[in-house]
């Protein structure tokens, strides 16, 4: 396969660049990569101070692991959102910050968005690792049987992310203004998303509207967003222990794929043009 091959030409270039990322981000700071479980507890503070307390959203108690804990239920959808949000900006505005380097020397202009993300993704990594420790501990001891299966997961959402970034780094190159507006985009798409409120609340205002026209109900044009589906697992294999839905896993699987391979084919159609338009 093209991508495999072209990674395994350029494996110690991504090597070095991703070193690179995870070593400028944190340097000479005292905590370093602990820096990045900050937003991520401070919007939980935050989110669970503003819905658990004074809105009193309550999420369902997780089936069969029996949690009751808002602050640990929004995490397992507020890290998996916060790393698809970095990798998607980060990645859209990897070219124009490299733009130097990319018209003094030839190599594979994607290695620079995979690194990005693979910077991104030890990060996350380590967010996850500490919420499942804090799972284990408030009494979820089923979600140690569940990692391969997490791991399999944040894999999926890599690849979606990746796709995204890889697609938008090229529109970004062409038309300044993307990178401005897709950050207006994720914002709103942060409250679209059933991340800091559970989508039985969607259901209830779908149910109390019906059918849209006599095809679709709220909830079904709302779960076209992909990471609706995404979420939906995280939080299944997380909070639930236990396999995500069906629909759920086979949307998650098919839009990652589908959504890379689109990524892939336009950075390739429009990478050997990106050193004359920078």
């Amino acid at each position: 396969m093209a991508v495999s091959s072209e990674f395994k030409r350029s494996r110690e270039l991504f090597i070095n660049l991703t070193q690179r990322e995870l070593k400028g981000k944190y340097k000479r700071t005292v905590l370093g990569q602990l820096w990045s479980l900050a937003n991520p507890l401070a919007l939980m503070l935050v989110y669970t101070f503003v819905f658990a307390f004074i809105f009193r959203i309550a999420p369902p108690v997780g089936s069969p692991s029996g949690l009751d804990a808002f602050p640990l239920w929004l995490l397992c959808g507020l890290l998996p959102w916060i790393f698809f949000s970095n990798v998607v900006q980060q990645g859209m505005g990897v070219l124009l910050a490299n733009e130097g380097l990319i018209k003094k020397v030839y190599f594979p202009r994607n290695v620079l968005i995979f690194s990005s993300a693979a910077s991104l993704a030890v990060n996350w990594g380590i967010e996850m690792l500490v919420l499942i420790v804090a799972l284990v501990i408030a009494g979820a001891y089923g979600v140690i049987l569940w990692l391969p299966v997490i791991v399999f997961f944040m894999s999926l959402l890599a690849v979606f992310a990746v796709g995204i970034a890889l697609m938008l780094s090229i529109a970004n190159v062409h038309f300044r203004d993307t990178q401005y507006f897709v950050g207006i985009i994720l914002q709103l798409g942060m409250y679209l998303t059933p991340v800091i409120y559970p989508i039985s609340l969607v259901q209830a205002q779908s149910d109390r509207f019906g059918s849209l026209f006599g095809w679709f109900t709220l909830v079904d044009l709302y779960r076209l967003n992909p990471m609706e589906r995404f979420l939906s697992a995280f939080r299944s294999l997380l909070y639930d222990n236990a396999w995500p839905a069906l629909g759920d896993t086979v949307a998650c699987v098919l839009i990652s794929a589908i959504v890379f391979a689109l990524g892939w084919v336009v950075f390739r159609r429009n990478e050997r043009k990106l050193a004359e338009i920078l």
